[in-house]
């Protein structure tokens, strides 16, 4: 089995903002990139040092959502060029990978 390279992306939000949604028709509908997953976090702190975090008391609707994708090196260059003056600095984390091409 081969592989081929690709970049990873992993871009941190709060549910709060609703700012997951856009991002998730703008990555689908206009930057069309292979496959997205969110993942919801049961707790978490950026920057600002707020805790963000669920508890059974308090159900809270502020928690991190991670968005994760990866796609061609050279399609993630665009498409993150695009990003960098939708979403805040140091809220962007990316790296090159490995994906298995069945070829």
């Amino acid at each position: 089995m081969s592989s081929k390279p690709v970049t990873m992306v992993r871009i941190y939000l709060t549910e709060g903002k609703h700012q997951y949604q856009q991002l998730l028709e703008l990555l689908h509908d206009k930057e069309q990139v292979a496959g997205v997953t969110a993942f919801r976090g049961i707790a978490g702190f950026g920057q600002s040092g707020t805790m963000h975090s669920s508890t059974l008391i308090d159900m809270s609707l502020d928690l991190p959502i991670v968005l994760e994708f990866f796609d061609d090196p050279e399609k993630v260059s665009t498409v993150l060029e695009h990003l960098y003056s939708f979403i805040k600095p140091g809220h962007i984390v990316s790296w090159p990978a490995f994906v298995n091409s069945g070829e």
